[in-house]
């Protein structure tokens, strides 16, 4: 979606070249806000993603991300003039706070680091309130609770650091410059993307803005040309280089919003940063681009997205034919850097012979898992339980360990198909089954020693309590408190391999598998 968007709001850039007049008609506008709204409104998809990887309630994610969006668009703020945005209060001199706690309102349109960070304390909340909230309330008490805090400590803490750490490295990249350009250029060049990616780069813009309206150009800007053509240049060479379909499908586009436009989002999230090497050979090419740019005195004249249309901007300040070898250098460098070092292909998605006539019969899309252990202390192969059922592999392949503490874990996120004081399956969405069984014969002791933390049908997250066990109190009755983790399904998978040995903490890997 961030390449399809891109695209379009390059060949708006595009057409608005050619023909200017277009860009003041509403048939501009719509087209535009199709193609725009995805990046201002990109904490809400981005809550949707950091919600998955942090096993978060997706929807309760979504509303924290709107509500940062909220403080910068619906006017709820009432004033002599009307009612206003919490950002427009604040930055026309209102003071904002929180129960008498000052908050410094920053924009949190297209914002991306204080989402993720948000999403992640959303999730660590949550799990907290999984353990203490009883199961009748626990539904709609949740999300109460995690958005009447999680909200206020993103607009008192999250976003103000963000946005303190731009400053920062704002005050410090124009003292650079005062020394010597070409390393300030190299810096900007470089790192500006990065900054872009922490939010911290809102930190640069009112030094821009002020300079702009000052002078009718800024120095900043010089490098930016060749940070962000770079990244389309690294883009381009995955695009070339990249056997995986999908991954061609989404560089493509990310390279041709990236040039034309210098929308650089779907090839930094889509593409390089996803790749790891892409994007520190785009940083490469950044930095020498920009430390050339930058030394000719090249500014763009005006407030424009760095791409090569707007590259005109920077005719009239400073050394033009540098800013064109700088671009230059930055766009070879990182392209020839992609093609010749290369970086780890993502893996082509395979499928069993007649997956789609099969998909009915249990044929499933290539998948990998790394399981950790369900708790902590020693491991035993499954072959050395003293239990002929686990240890034949009858109920599936797994893992034991004997536990050094009273504390057992789930290893997968999904939902409790079963739940008895001394086991517990757990089914994940892909269909992943794995049963976690506590001591063996502890069937006997019904219950006792045994304190269940979830219900049958609760959603559970990986790592997240299962039970809390006295281990002495088994051990004292001769029982033998060995805890087993088995796939009950593992005929699906084509392997089913531990990956640990000895000496096990919590959250430890022990059990990798693949269909």
């Amino acid at each position: 979606m961030l390449a399809g968007s891109g695209l379009m709001k390059a060949l708006l850039a595009t057409v608005v070249r050619f023909s200017p007049e277009f860009a003041t008609t509403t048939t501009y506008a719509i087209w535009f806000a199709a193609a725009d709204a995805i990046f201002q409104f990109l904490p809400i998809l981005l809550a949707i993603t950091a919600a998955k990887k942090f096993k978060a309630n997706v929807y309760t994610s979504v509303a924290i991300a709107a509500a940062m969006i909220y403080s910068a668009t619906i006017a709820v703020v009432p004033t002599d003039a009307g009612s206003v945005t919490l950002q427009t209060f604040a930055g026309s001199g209102g003071h904002v706070t929180f129960f008498g706690i000052p908050v410094v309102m920053i924009s949190y349109l297209s914002a991306v680091i204080p989402t993720i960070i948000a999403i992640y304390a959303q999730a660590k909340l949550e799990q907290l309130l999984a353990r203490v909230l009883p199961e009748s309330i626990k539904n709609f008490v949740t999300p109460m609770v995690v958005l009447a805090l999680i909200v206020p400590l993103t607009f008192l803490l999250i976003g103000p650091v963000s946005d303190a750490v731009g400053s920062a490295m704002s005050s410090a990249i124009n003292w650079v410059w005062s020394l010597s350009p070409a390393i300030g250029g190299a810096i900007m060049g470089g790192l500006w993307q990065v900054f872009v990616i922490f939010g911290v780069h809102w930190g640069f813009v009112p030094v821009m803005l002020q300079d702009l309206s000052t002078q009718g150009y800024s120095l900043l800007t010089g490098p930016l040309f060749a940070a962000v053509l770079a990244q389309a240049a690294a883009a381009a060479a995955v695009f070339f280089k990249t056997r995986n379909k999908e991954m061609k499908e989404i560089a493509g586009p990310a390279a041709v919003s990236g040039f034309l436009a210098g929308v650089t989002e779907p090839a930094i999230y889509g593409v390089t940063l996803r790749l790891k090497k892409p994007f520190i050979y785009a940083v490469i090419g950044g930095a020498v681009g920009g430390a050339i740019a930058a030394a000719g005195g090249s500014a763009a004249e005006g407030f424009v997205l760095p791409g090569l249309i707007t590259l005109t901007a920077t005719m009239g300040i400073g050394n033009f034919t540098l800013q064109l070898i700088g671009t230059g250098a930055a766009i070879v460098i990182a392209f020839t850097l992609t093609m010749v070092l290369g970086f780890k292909d993502l893996p082509a998605k395979q499928h069993a012979a007649g997956a789609d006539a099969a998909a009915d019969e249990g044929v499933v899309e290539t998948e990998a898992y790394q399981l950790p252990t369900p708790v902590a202390g020693q491991m035993v192969p499954l072959a050395a339980v003293p239990d002929k059922v686990f240890a034949s592999g009858a109920l599936g392949s797994g893992v034991a360990v004997v536990p050094s503490e009273g504390k057992v874990y789930s290893p997968i996120a999904g939902t409790v198909v079963s739940a008895m004081p001394h086991a517990y399956g757990i089914k994940a969405d892909t269909g992943l089954e794995v049963l976690v069984h506590i001591g063996l014969d502890t069937v006997n002791v019904k219950g006792k020693h045994f304190t269940p933390q979830v219900v049958q049908g609760q959603r559970v997250a990986e790592h997240q309590l299962l039970a809390d066990v006295d281990l002495d109190a088994l051990v004292a009755e001769g029982y033998n408190p060995m805890t087993v983790m088995v796939i009950t399904n593992s005929g699906r998978y084509s392997t089913v391999v531990p990956v640990a040995e000895g000496s096990l903490n919590a959250k430890d890997l022990v059990l990798e598998i693949a269909s």
